[in-house]
């Protein structure tokens, strides 16, 4: 997603194939004989809310699922996948998006028709299925393929927990719809991060890292706020960038500093962090002793972010050690 254009507003003739016009049903997402309501871990995301949410898959992996919610063929797949994120208690979001309300979206996606299925971490979004599945393939992709999602993401860093925005069987939830998790999951929150992880889900990175820091102040152990502050400056400085462009900039000036620091950062944004570390080291391995400070600030950024036992963090620690001396 990160190298893709987002373009609200664009027609796409053809994003709800005909066939779906049989299957239309009256009743309200959430009512009886509707669509499954949001709620849980599930979220129902639009044009305006896209962008932000793509930003979230920096943070916690999550299933997009491109459907139309008044085609009812399609609720069974929808309800099984709803359940199977929300018993897994934030560890992976499902997003489901209405291309018929938003054909920008589908677009952006090169997708044709409803139903369609991504996985998106770190901003890059990954094909998992285009059209109806079967009951089996429902199974399967409940039972293994979400899993597998989640332990792709954890190998990336990607590895926070998602909002938790109420219990989708409530009345609240149906009347409500999806209109979005915007201030919940708080009681999931500590909180002393309570104002930095509001402003992180409303898309003010740079807030939510001051926030951060402060909390840091008062408990500098805090190793939560630590991994989400280091997310939410990499957002701030990168979230928004041209990933073609950072790329040419850093081919075209190996020499130059910023440039090598903002390609590390599209790495890490897009879960490549072996490729962070390496070209950050790489960069002083080859002699750019006088930008030691500014890199290594940067890499101990990073560093928040993996488990601390994610090996990569553990070489990379070592070798930044041996480059300081």
């Amino acid at each position: 997603m990160a190298d893709q254009q987002f373009h609200p507003g664009v027609s796409l003739a053809g994003a709800v194939d005909l066939e779906a016009l049989k299957h239309q049903v009256k009743a309200e997402p959430g009512q009886a004989g509707g669509a499954p309501a949001a709620g849980g871990y599930v979220i129902d995301t639009n044009e305006n809310t896209f962008q932000a949410m793509v930003q979230t898959s920096a943070t916690f992996p999550i299933l997009m699922l491109l459907w139309v919610p008044t085609d009812d063929r399609l609720f069974p797949m929808a309800r099984a996948l709803g359940d199977a994120v929300n018993a897994l208690d934030g560890k992976i979001q499902l997003s489901r998006i209405d291309i018929a309300s938003n054909p920008s979206i589908a677009q952006a996606l090169q997708v044709q028709g409803a139903p369609a299925l991504f996985a998106l971490i770190g901003g890059r979004p990954m094909p998992l299925l285009q059209g109806l599945p079967g009951d089996d393939e429902i199974k399967q992709l409940c039972d293994e393929v979400i899993p597998k999602i989640i332990q792709a993401a954890a190998q990336a860093g990607v590895s926070g927990t998602a909002p938790y925005s109420g219990d989708p069987d409530s009345d609240a939830a149906k009347s409500a719809g999806a209109s979005g998790a915007a201030g919940a999951g708080a009681d999931q929150v500590p909180p002393e991060h309570a104002e930095a992880h509001r402003l992180a889900e409303e898309g003010d990175y740079a807030g939510a890292a001051a926030e951060y820091a402060r909390v840091l102040e008062s408990d500098p152990h805090d190793a939560l706020a630590a991994r989400e502050r280091a997310k939410a400056l990499l957002l701030a400085r990168s979230g928004q960038a041209n990933v073609r462009e950072v790329r040419a900039a850093a081919a075209a000036a190996p020499d130059d500093v910023e440039a090598q620091l903002a390609v590390a950062d599209i790495d890490m944004i897009g879960g490549q962090i072996q490729d962070a570390f390496d070209r950050l080291l790489d960069f002083l391995a080859a002699g750019h002793k006088a930008d030691l400070d500014e890199v290594r600030k940067r890499l101990l950024e990073y560093f928040a972010i993996p488990e601390p036992t994610d090996e990569r963090l553990k070489r990379a620690r070592r070798r930044l050690a041996t480059l300081m001396y």
